[in-house]
């Protein structure tokens, strides 16, 4: 079992995990933000993309993962309701505002408008995987 450990502490860093983590899926009730401690987790079953996929078998996977961000400042989230923790969330990318020094804004962009904001002393964010994956029935569709 190859499980994918990664860190980032740069915004190149943050696009590589945002590309790894495109597609995930995650509950709002999975979604932390623990002000005293600075740490945002969210708790996610994340597309495997870094799978190999076969001509006529193709294989797709998803994989229990775990995205935490530390030396965060606040947490805000727009379009999502903290009590509606069943309603289900897309992840669609991340990215990262520079503002003075290493500080900034770094921005989780979900399907249907919806996102979270997170002030941020410096980027230092982990994604670990925390399990076997198992067969997704297809890969997510993009439409352009």
């Amino acid at each position: 079992m190859n499980l994918l450990k990664l860190v980032a502490l740069d915004e190149e860093d943050l696009e590589i995990v945002s590309a790894h983590v495109q597609d995930a899926v995650i509950r709002v009730g999975d979604i932390a933000f623990d002000a005293p401690a600075k740490r945002f987790a969210l708790a996610m079953n994340r597309f495997a993309w870094e799978t190999r996929k076969g001509f006529f078998r193709p294989k797709y996977e998803r994989r229990r993962s775990i995205l935490h961000f530390d030396r965060v400042l606040s947490a805000q989230l727009h379009g999502i309701s903290r009590a509606k923790t069943e309603d289900v969330l897309e992840l669609l990318a991340i990215g990262f505002a520079q503002e003075e020094g290493p500080t900034g804004t770094i921005e989780l962009l979900f399907s249907g408008e919806a996102a979270i904001r997170l002030d941020v002393e410096v980027i230092e964010a982990r994604l670990t995987d925390t399990g076997a994956a198992w067969q997704a029935s297809s890969r997510p569709i993009h439409n352009t």
